[in-house]
């Protein structure tokens, strides 16, 4: 998993609330099990009409947010089916930061577990960030994982608040796997010893 620690990139407006995941990444789309090809079909239902063609009005047509690496949104974030495609979509398209009031708990888990920061804050301190965003591609933000800090175009700092082993794991590139292949030599000793302790096994 890629590591998190730094980020300062475009931030794309999204003030909706309820994002559910139906949205994020669309039912028809989840017969792969990769994690990659999927940042198409982001937000596909609001991206394209039914002939295929953009919708010039949603946020990522939108020439200033074509590169957005941060959402902004509203509360309720990621609700819905508890479908792993839908951080595995906001990744493949360029996302690595989503900033909202709140988030669907499964949702929440799988964004740390596939390279995402999700950050939830305060509605008057998403609202500045979300006025921020408005503003286009001139305004970079900058999240910093380390010192737990939202920098906006204009300087402001916004504090937030983290697991610690959940940052620990972000910033490490850790995911499930990962951690457990930390405890690879002590997962041999423990196969060599009953392995020996059980040969009939």
């Amino acid at each position: 998993m890629e590591k998190f620690d730094k980020l300062t990139g475009i931030a794309a407006p999204m003030p909706m609330i309820n994002i559910d995941t139906d949205m994020i990444i669309p039912k028809q789309f989840l017969k792969t099990i990769k994690r990659s090809g999927l940042g198409v079909n982001l937000f596909d239902e609001m991206r394209y009409d039914d002939d295929g063609k953009e919708i010039p009005d949603f946020v990522l047509n939108k020439d200033a947010y074509r590169d957005a690496q941060i959402i902004v949104a509203g509360d309720n974030f990621g609700c819905g089916s508890s479908r792993e495609h839908a951080p595995w979509a906001i990744k493949d398209f360029g996302i690595s930061c989503v900033i909202a009031p709140s988030f669907a708990d499964i949702f929440y888990s799988n964004c740390f577990k596939n390279g995402i920061l999700p950050i939830a804050l305060p509605q008057e301190q998403v609202d500045i960030l979300m006025k921020d965003a408005e503003k286009g591609a001139n305004a970079r933000m900058t999240v910093d994982l380390e010192t737990q800090t939202i920098t906006t175009s204009d300087g402001e700092v916004i504090t937030f608040d983290v697991d610690p082993f959940k940052k620990h794991c972000l910033m490490n590139g850790l995911d499930d796997i990962a951690l457990t292949l930390e405890k690879a030599k002590s997962i041999d000793s423990f196969e060599s010893q009953a392995s020996q302790a059980r040969p009939w096994v």
